[in-house]
């Protein structure tokens, strides 16, 4: 059976719910400060795929060791288990939105994760 690919996207988790998100997951390894379960309206809370703890402190959300950090979290990508289950999501659903906490929206995991993610397509046969 062939499923059409689901776009993924990106979005903040503290912006507000839109019908269009599609199935919402949360990509952070720390739960939000200041929101509630019920206002953030996951479809799934994914730590798994997150930066590694040690990586995530290194980077600091610092836009001058953004590369750096880049680099480094698509080499966990590159091995973890987690970015299948994102794949998965996406033969069952139209949208899937990646959500996360950081404040700017051109220097956070999200984005690396994304990339990633598009690079690096559902193998055929999973």
């Amino acid at each position: 059976m062939v499923t059409a690919a689901a776009t993924f996207g990106i979005k903040r988790i503290y912006a507000a719910p839109a019908d269009d998100d599609g199935c919402r997951v949360l990509v952070d390894r720390l739960w939000p400060r200041g929101l509630s379960k019920e206002n953030a309206r996951l479809d799934l809370w994914l730590r798994e795929v997150a930066p590694s703890a040690p990586l995530r402190q290194e980077f600091g959300h610092m836009k001058e060791r953004f590369e750096d950090f880049r680099r480094q979290y698509l080499q966990e990508l590159a091995d973890n288990p987690a970015v299948g289950t994102l794949h998965e999501l996406a033969a069952t659903h139209k949208k899937v939105t990646l959500l996360y906490g950081a404040r700017d929206p051109e220097v956070n995991h999200a984005l690396v994760l994304l990339e990633f993610i598009q690079r690096h397509p559902q193998p055929h046969g999973h």
